[in-house]
């Protein structure tokens, strides 16, 4: 059996190099992450981003913190997080992440686009963006890096998890509704496929508070979530 010492690079296709390089950035962007967390759904409009959103601001209490507005087509973070007109700005290491509310890191694609322009791109693309974003992007030491899946569980989701295999979990957004909770469970099998822990599931929009008696009403029905 023969094993090779060494690699000799000249080799390599140029096109695997650049995917190794990148492959290795990413990693030790992500090394000085102590941990992930993945928020996602099986549909839109559950108020997903507004989770994610509220989660990191919550945990910048406890340390320091990255958002990442993944949703690639969708990005609804910097409207979120007040940081609509905030620019990007390159470096020769990578890019600078906006500061937001409670000092959050956050990078979307609605800051780098007009907030107008439709994003109208196929999946590689899109994987392209995203994996920029985790590996271009100078988050530094942090203690929790909040990742805002777009809906569903096709190509973005499954590039997460991939490309981070050690992400702590996940936090799935649904609402009561049965057609809502149908799509969670998918979701919940697309967490169990790839082997990302489910961290919890959050009900969102089960009800409001009346505003003339103060009494709570379930506007949508509640407790499907359970």
């Amino acid at each position: 059996m023969f094993v090779a010492d060494e690699i000799d690079t000249a080799q390599i296709p140029p096109h695997i190099m650049a995917a190794m390089r990148e492959r290795m950035k990413m990693a030790q962007r992500m090394s000085r992450i102590k941990h992930k967390i993945v928020v996602m759904s099986g549909k839109g409009g559950v108020g997903k981003s507004t989770v994610a959103a509220n989660l990191a601001v919550a945990l910048a209490s406890d340390g320091p913190v990255g958002l990442v507005d993944a949703d690639v087509t969708g990005p609804d973070i910097p409207l979120l997080m007040g940081v609509e007109d905030a620019q990007v700005n390159a470096t020769e290491t990578g890019m600078e992440p906006t500061i937001g509310p409670a000092g959050v890191k956050i990078i979307s694609m609605g800051q780098l686009i007009d907030r107008d322009s439709p994003v109208v791109w196929r999946g590689p693309l899109k994987i392209k963006a995203l994996k920029q974003m985790l590996s271009d992007v100078e988050w530094g030491d942090l203690d929790y890096l909040v990742l805002d899946l777009p809906p569903g569980t096709s190509d973005e989701p499954l590039s997460v998890a991939q490309e981070i295999p050690d992400a702590d979990g996940a936090v799935v957004v649904a609402t009561p509704q049965e057609v809502a909770l149908l799509d969670v469970r998918k979701s919940i099998g697309f967490a169990k496929a790839v082997h990302l822990p489910i961290l919890g599931i959050v009900e969102n929009m089960s009800g409001m508070v009346c505003p003339h008696c103060g009494k709570p009403v379930d506007v949508f029905k509640t407790g499907g979530a359970e």
